[in-house]
């Protein structure tokens, strides 16, 4: 952090690697700064810069499994941010995360994992068998999945038919603001399932979800990871983390 910037700010700087989907980012644009004005009071808001990229080539190099290249694309997307002075950076979507190493590749600052902060939320309620819910990738690939278990979860996913279709609502509609009764009720009967067969919580492990569906909806404790990764981005800013 330079000299002049001690001077006039409370805060760090944050990157956010965003726009996927902007749906989401918009989300965590404002609830972050909620929880800076939360902290800090009267006019202060979040010291961030946000790089917000098309997710539409990104959506299709993710279903061809063109890893590799959207690697190179999220490595530009964190050497921009480190560019312009950030202090940390943060990937507003947890599918991303698959891509977490090439991030911090070729940066110097950290990155905040969202799996992370949301193990740190599970634990705090002494839940250890939790639900897992996202696109295919952070449902059955080990980058998320095995993180959970590593820190000692029991993870629970739906059945191989309910993916596919909490993965076509997540594409097709959230990512386009489109929320339908129909698709709440799908995601519903998939929570109770789940929690008939143990889970004692579920992760929203999709940023988009938490658009959709709300603790009301559930009948185990929600976790929704962009309110998580939200609050662990107001912590590093303001260095309580």
């Amino acid at each position: 952090m330079t000299a002049q910037k001690q001077r006039h700010s409370q805060q760090k700087t944050l990157g956010i690697i965003g726009g996927m989907s902007w749906e989401s980012t918009e989300s965590y644009y404002r609830l972050i700064n909620e929880g800076i004005k939360d902290k800090l009071g009267g006019l202060h808001s979040a010291d961030l810069l946000i790089h917000s990229v098309d997710f539409g080539p990104i959506n299709e190099l993710q279903e061809q499994d063109e890893w590799a290249e959207l690697g190179v694309i999220m490595a530009s997307s964190a050497q921009r941010l480190q560019a312009a002075d950030v202090d940390g950076i943060m990937i507003a979507s947890n599918t991303m995360h698959k891509l977490i190493d090439d991030v911090q590749a070729v940066t110097s600052v950290p990155v905040i994992h969202i799996a992370d902060a949301t193990t740190d939320a599970i634990k705090k309620q002494n839940l250890t068998k939790i639900a897992l819910l996202g696109t295919q990738f952070t449902m059955t690939q080990d980058f998320y999945k095995q993180r959970l278990i590593d820190a000692g979860l029991q993870v629970f996913i739906p059945e191989s038919d309910e993916r596919t279709e909490v993965h076509r609502i997540i594409k097709q509609e959230l990512c386009v603001g489109q929320f339908r009764d129909s698709s709440r009720q799908y995601y519903r009967q998939v929570i109770k399932d789940l929690a008939a067969q143990g889970a004692e919580g579920v992760i929203l492990g999709c940023t988009e979800i938490g658009l959709l569906i709300k603790q009301a909806d559930s009948p185990i404790p929600v976790f929704d990871t962009t309110a998580i990764h939200a609050a662990a981005a107001v912590a590093f800013l303001l260095g309580e983390d």
